[in-house]
């Protein structure tokens, strides 16, 4: 569903990636984990078109998007959850909803609102609140159903747990599990909790410094200790 051939990006004149390419098959989880300044947040803007792609390829669904604005790649079914500001703080829940299905017309939106709510019900006590009042993992949650009310085919997940209880990364994750498994939505996701991004994912590749380090399954690599200790895996 998406390929990102040897693609070296960054903005402006700061290169961050160097020759990177990922594969990420429909239905599937794929994980990207690595350190801290390793290239991984900057894959998924290049993948949405915030960088500057100076060589490669980023393929969705049969289309060359590598240097197409990210609205386009939105209407073609690809959707960013950004690790931070991805809700409207000042808005209810419901309000932030509507303006995320802001496309959908007449009754296809409450539809489409009861859709999400099914997959996320713990919204539906919340939906007059303010989103700024909400918990974290509440957040979290909030963000996800504003990305399911575009009806993506494949969503670009940025650390979506950062700053949660372990019981809420244990929640967020096994959501995005379910968006997979329930949804048959494929997944990018960047995760700084890498084991637990690791029991839940198909296939993981490493970054590190900008460059590919290692690609397999994601249970090879969660079973090997080695590897484990080799590429950051941590507990």
């Amino acid at each position: 569903m998406l390929s990102v051939d040897k693609v070296s990006a960054g903005y402006g004149k700061f290169q961050v990636l160097f020759d990177v390419s990922l594969k990420a098959n429909e239905k599937e989880i794929t994980v990207i984990i690595g350190p801290n300044g390793a290239g991984k947040t900057t894959l998924l803007k290049t993948i949405i078109g915030f960088t500057n792609v100076y060589s490669g390829r980023v393929i969705f669904m049969g289309n060359d998007v590598t240097h197409i604005p990210p609205h386009k790649r939105v209407k073609l079914g690809l959707a960013l959850l950004p690790q931070f500001t991805n809700i409207f703080a000042n808005l209810t829940v419901y309000e932030n909803l509507v303006m995320a299905g802001y496309e959908l017309k007449g009754n296809a939106i409450k539809e489409k609102i009861n859709e999400v709510l099914d997959i996320f019900p713990v919204l539906k006590g919340f939906m007059n609140r303010k989103a700024g009042t909400l918990s974290g993992g509440e957040r979290q949650m909030l963000a996800m159903s504003m990305l399911l009310m575009r009806n993506p085919k494949l969503v670009l997940l940025d650390e979506p747990t950062t700053g949660l209880s372990p019981k809420m990364v244990s929640v967020v994750l096994s959501k995005s599990a379910e968006l997979r498994d329930r949804l048959g939505i494929t997944v990018v996701l960047v995760e700084q909790n890498a084991k637990k991004a690791l029991e839940i994912g198909d296939k993981v590749y490493v970054l590190v410094s900008g460059k590919n380090k290692y690609e397999g399954d994601a249970k090879d690599l969660l079973n090997n200790p080695e590897l484990s200790k080799i590429y950051f895996v941590r507990e």
